[in-house]
């Protein structure tokens, strides 16, 4: 799953209901279309919290007022008040994709992930190919558990591996082994006509052969897909208080040399600056989220962008998942409510979309944000005298050198 960077605030009270004629008021934009819809569902519990991890997730301890079980029945009940309240700001639309992340979704039952999907498809108009995406952790793994979620309408899972060499697995704190690990590979092979691995790479003690042996393991499933992450040291982790020892920098762009070549080697294309996908399995969800489409999110701290004719509007949900399932309940999901600044528009687009390898047509700029593209030409004039990006009269795309320093090309869109 990718996480939408947004500048996190408090969320002690809920924000200010507004109804939807508050949206549809005259403004500064101009949007002559709005863009996709997804739907992003948050299961927030896991069985361990990983010490990388800055998601919303938290470690579910069973205790006599749980009865030990996670409340499935209860959080259902939650999500799909929220959803309803937040209907009348996508009427009409359909939904072209849902993601369903965590934490660890694969800790609810297929019993609850058929009831969750649909209670959705009762409140929700999903287009006939809507892609469905489910996280999973192999330390939930149960034989013909998956091939359960596939039935309960599970379109392509997503097996969040990150190695397959226990020694890493130990240092990352994940809670299951090698063994486990290529077993629910298999299965979700067996189950799913698309899925996706998530690999890390540049892991504490990791060498590049480690790191080829690594990959030369999840490339024999032949997976559809494998979204391959740096590790990064996140602010409030217990790696960020405690750091561990991890390759540096020109031993980790040597790894990312090696994953390109080597799933390139299996017909894999670098689609997006961390996934690799064989032909036609590209994640739609994750597509939209770079191309600055709409996504309703519910669930504890789950983050929302839609678009209005004449404005963009992010909300964040309580992030707690206790807090979360009683303000829902009471109608009250929404913590922040927030119009993006015409001012950072710009920046907001290319953070999404030059993380694509084909970039971004002018035309869906203007497009996504209102804006004309006055509103960029200063950036574009800087990335391309720094021979960031390419373009010609319909298209932007990132060089290669755009994709290593894609950060700084970002940049060069922020506000004054």
């Amino acid at each position: 799953m990718v996480h939408i960077p947004i500048t996190p605030q408090g969320d002690t009270e809920p924000a200010v209901v507004r109804d939807i004629q508050h949206y549809m008021r005259p403004g500064l934009l101009q949007l002559p279309s709005l863009p996709p819809l997804s739907l992003y569902v948050h299961l927030p519990w896991c069985l361990k919290k990983c010490p990388y991890c800055d998601f919303n997730s938290h470690e579910f301890r069973a205790s006599a007022s749980t009865g030990g079980e996670v409340p499935e029945q209860r959080y259902i009940d939650a999500l799909m008040a929220d959803l309803e309240a937040a209907l009348p700001l996508v009427w009409g639309r359909s939904v072209h994709s849902i993601f369903i992340g965590g934490g660890t979704p694969s800790l609810f039952s297929p019993a609850a992930i058929d009831r969750l999907i649909g209670d959705i498809r009762a409140r929700l108009r999903l287009e006939p190919d809507c892609e469905i995406t489910m996280e999973a952790n192999p330390g939930t793994f149960e034989t013909d558990r998956f091939r359960a979620f596939r039935a309960a309408g599970v379109t392509r899972l997503s097996v969040g591996v990150q190695s397959f060499n226990d020694q890493h697995l130990k240092a990352l704190g994940r809670v299951h082994d090698r063994a486990q690990a290529m077993a629910a590979v298999e299965e979700a092979a067996a189950s799913f006509d698309t899925f996706n691995l998530d690999i890390m790479y540049a892991l504490p003690g990791q060498t590049l052969p480690e790191l080829e042996q690594d990959l030369q393991t999840a490339l024999a499933f032949k997976p559809p897909h494998i979204s391959i992450y740096h590790l990064t040291i996140e602010p409030n982790t217990y790696f960020a208080k405690f750091p561990p020892a991890v390759p540096e920098d020109d031993q980790a762009y040597a790894m990312l040399d090696r994953i390109t070549e080597m799933t390139g080697q299996a017909g894999m294309a670098r689609y997006e600056i961390s996934a690799y996908a064989q032909p036609g399995h590209q994640c739609f969800h994750n597509i939209n989220y770079w191309q600055f489409g709409d996504y309703l999110g519910i669930g504890a701290g789950a983050h929302s962008k839609l678009s209005f004719a004449h404005r963009v509007v992010r909300q964040v949900r309580f992030r707690d998942p206790t807090r979360y399932m009683d303000n829902a309940l009471a109608g009250h999901a929404v913590a922040q409510d927030d119009e993006v600044r015409r001012a950072d528009l710009p920046f907001e687009y290319m953070l999404n979309a030059l993380r694509l390898r084909e970039g971004f047509a002018l035309q869906d700029f203007m497009a996504r944000t209102g804006l004309p593209l006055t509103a960029i030409a200063k950036g574009l004039e800087a990335a391309e005298r720094k021979g960031l990006i390419e373009r010609d009269m319909a298209r932007v795309r990132p060089t290669e050198r755009g994709f290593d320093f894609l950060s700084d090309l970002q940049e060069l869109f922020l506000a004054d």
